[in-house]
């Protein structure tokens, strides 16, 4: 029988001519002063910041204690709220852009109470406080999406991935409502190797269908747009009060964004309640595995008229 130093002679020998296999990958060769030298070929993954290893609730880096934890100087807006364990807020700059990492994974809300609320990583905007016409408060960046919950039910799929906020007058509701909820959920595809993957994401629109909503009487699901993974995509979200431009004497509060160049605008109901106008983005809501958010680019500004 040949031996392992046989056997690997023998191959180089005949690498013109045939494939052998030794247990390792040959994947290029050269000559180097009269000999063959293996040169491997390491495969370096476009996603680079894509984690693909085992998915846990918590992790020793990950447990931040107090919801405000965050970075120096962080190049994403806002200022954070962490209530997960898997993950602190993180920073990778690729090809010379600066993008802020949100990773979160089922059941890692170490803040709050077990089975209340979903686990998230986001960055939260000062809010306009001000109802008059033209008041708003706008928030740009760039996302990359990677990964999203997933689930065995199609209906507890996504993540969200930005949210309008805003309280309003007369009760009904949390204490601090969400308005609309932009939601990221997978598409499958092979990977090539027989493997079902999540290779984009339709994003939906959970808009309220009266102040304070929830659940699927309170909400309604919009279908918007589908963006491939890890794609950079250009994304607006626009919140505030304008005049009602079919009667003068009545003002509309709008939700207003504009996804990878396509505007999808959203008047909210019973505008005469609303009292503010702000916005949270990053990675929240993830009731089946690991959410994986990138932003970079991020921007905010508001107005405040009575």
């Amino acid at each position: 029988m040949m031996n392992k130093r046989t056997f690997v002679i023998f191959c180089m020998l005949t690498m013109a001519f045939f494939s052998c296999d030794s247990g390792e990958d040959i994947v290029e060769t050269k000559e180097v002063d009269g000999e063959i030298v293996k040169e491997p070929q390491i495969e370096v993954s476009e996603l680079v910041d894509e984690e693909t290893g085992p998915i846990t609730r918590c992790t020793e880096a990950g447990t931040n204690p107090d919801r405000a934890t965050d970075i120096p100087n962080p190049v994403n807006v806002g200022a954070i709220d962490d209530r997960s364990c898997y993950a602190d807020y993180k920073e990778i700059t690729i090809d010379g852009t600066v993008w802020g990492i949100y990773n979160i994974t089922h059941e890692s809300n170490h803040m709050d109470d077990p089975n209340t609320l979903q686990p998230r990583i986001e960055r939260s905007l000062s809010r306009s406080q001000t109802t008059g016409v033209g008041s708003f408060a706008k928030f740009t960046g760039t996302v990359r999406i990677l990964e999203v919950g997933k689930t065995d039910n199609v209906g507890s799929d996504g993540t969200y991935i930005m949210q309008a906020k805003g309280k309003h007058t007369g009760g009904g509701g949390p204490n601090d409502p969400a308005i609309c909820l932009y939601l990221a959920k997978p598409v499958y595809g092979d990977d090539g190797n027989g493997n079902q993957v999540q290779q984009s994401f339709d994003i939906f629109r959970e808009q309220i269908n009266f102040r304070g909503g929830s659940g699927a009487e309170g909400r309604d699901i919009v279908f918007l747009t589908n963006i491939e993974k890890n794609v950079p995509t250009e994304i607006a979200l626009e919140v505030g009060f304008a005049q009602d431009p079919n009667d003068a004497t009545k003002k509309i509060h709008y939700a207003n964004a504009v996804i990878g160049g396509t505007p999808f605008n959203w008047d909210i109901p019973e505008p005469e309640r609303g009292t503010q106008s702000g916005i949270r983005y990053g990675a929240y809501r993830v009731k089946g595995g690991r959410a994986q958010i990138r932003w970079a680019n991020t921007t905010y500004e508001k107005a405040e008229n009575d």
